[in-house]
């Protein structure tokens, strides 16, 4: 069932794209800033009686991204691929600039002071493209997977794979973009495992908690429009 069926009128439509429209624009910055706020997650292992200790980085930006896909998914399924790709052309630009805007504000996690916007940096602008093209390529791939996939009875295989691909697409160019011959050395020389290590966290995660999370929402969303149908369907 899709939001544009006739108990829906086009300003109802209408104002619940431009909802989800700043809900992707609230994820996008959010997660500008939590991707500034590392966290460590150390594993005990135990293999042939010796204990070893494996850890890895990632950042908390890493947890509040996938919110996009989870919306981008229910409008796919709820009002169409269409609607899907216009949120994302009308988000993409307005993204650009809150990426940037939000990066110098809080760089190292910290207020810089409204001063700091005064001074072009060349280093968080070209990570704040980086982010806008993850961000509309990532999208796109995932309502085309998402699309194609949608129709089979098994519910999850559409959202998993979606983000499977998605996810994939946006590590990729955000790594490769921002810090490829980075001005960091450190970055310049690791994003690629960086890049992946943060691919599969996300992966895991999307997996773990999102695609569930897709199935919950979407089960509310659609006993709502059975008892909106309901309603406007005579005794």
């Amino acid at each position: 069932m899709k939001l544009n069926s006739p108990i829906f009128n086009d300003q109802q439509k209408r104002r619940a794209i431009i909802w989800l429209s700043f809900f992707h624009i609230f994820i996008i910055a959010a997660s500008n800033y939590f991707v500034q706020i590392p966290f460590e997650i150390t594993l005990k292992l135990t293999a042939l009686g010796a204990a070893n200790d494996f850890s890895f980085h990632s950042t908390w930006g890493t947890l509040t991204f996938p919110f996009i896909f989870l919306a981008t998914d229910l409008t796919v399924r709820i009002f169409g691929a269409e609607d899907a790709r216009k949120i994302i052309f009308v988000v993409m630009f307005p993204a650009l600039i809150v990426s940037y805007v939000i990066s110098v504000l809080f760089s190292e996690s910290k207020f810089q002071g409204f001063e700091s916007l005064t001074h072009f940096d060349l280093f968080v602008f070209r990570i704040a493209i980086a982010s806008f093209a993850a961000y509309v390529i990532g999208q796109l791939l995932d309502v085309i997977v998402f699309n194609r996939l949608r129709q089979l009875k098994t519910w999850w295989v559409a959202p998993t794979s979606s983000m499977t691909f998605g996810s994939m697409a946006d590590t990729f160019v955000f790594f490769s973009i921002a810090f490829y011959q980075s001005a960091d050395p450190f970055m310049a020389e690791h994003w690629a495992q960086l890049g992946f290590v943060d691919y599969l966290f996300k992966l895991f995660i999307g997996i773990i908690l999102f695609v569930p999370a897709y199935g919950v929402v979407l089960n509310v969303i659609l006993r709502k429009l059975q008892m909106l149908v309901a309603e406007r369907v005579p005794a």
